[in-house]
C-alpha cells in the first residue's frame, strides 16, 4: 500500500471516528462550503514531467523560485489547500496540488499563473476530488510546525 492511499484511508478513518464524538456546527460548515456529509469538490492536480527542458542556470532557477512563489500566494488566498513533491517514481510524477476553487475554469486561470506550468517544465493532470471540506484548515497548523518559510 502506497503512503499516500494509507494516508487517505487514515484521513477518512479519523474523520468517520472524530464525526461520532463531536457535536456539528453549523457556522462553520457553512463557511467551509460543507455538504450534509461535511464534504466538498476539490480539484487534485498531478504534475508532471513536462516536454520542455530547461538547464541549470538562471533561467531554471526563476522558473522554479516563480513556482514556490506562486504555491505561496495560492495558498494565502485559500485557493491552493495542498501541495507537495513526489519522491522518485516511474510515472514522471513531480507532485500534487489541491485546489479550493468553484470551477474548472477558475482552476485553469489558477495553473497558468505557474511560470514552471505555463512554460511546459510540467504537465498537469486534474481529477474531481470529493474530500473534507475541513481539509483546509489544516494549513494554519502546519504553520506551526513549519520552521522556515517557502
Amino acid at each position: 500500500m502506497s503512503k499516500s492511499t494509507f494516508l487517505c484511508i487514515f484521513l477518512f478513518a479519523t474523520l468517520a471516528t472524530k464525526a461520532q464524538s463531536t457535536s456539528y456546527n453549523q457556522k462553520l460548515a457553512d463557511s467551509l462550503g460543507a455538504d450534509e456529509y461535511g464534504m466538498k469538490t476539490y480539484y487534485f492536480v498531478i504534475l508532471k514531467t513536462g516536454k520542455t527542458v530547461v538547464k541549470e542556470g538562471k533561467l531554471r532557477d526563476s522558473l522554479f523560485k516563480g513556482h514556490m512563489d506562486n504555491i505561496g500566494r495560492l495558498a494565502k488566498m485559500g485557493k491552493l489547500v495542498v501541495a507537495g513533491p513526489f519522491g522518485k517514481n516511474d510515472r514522471a510524477y513531480r507532485g500534487l496540488f489541491i485546489f479550493n476553487v468553484k470551477s474548472q475554469e477558475e482552476l485553469q486561470q489558477l495553473l497558468e499563473s505557474d511560470p514552471t506550468i505555463k512554460s511546459g517544465i510540467f504537465e498537469v493532470e486534474v481529477t474531481p476530488w470529493y474530500g473534507s471540506a475541513a481539509l483546509p484548515m489544516y494549513l494554519q497548523y502546519h504553520e506551526k510546525v513549519q520552521k522556515s518559510g517557502l
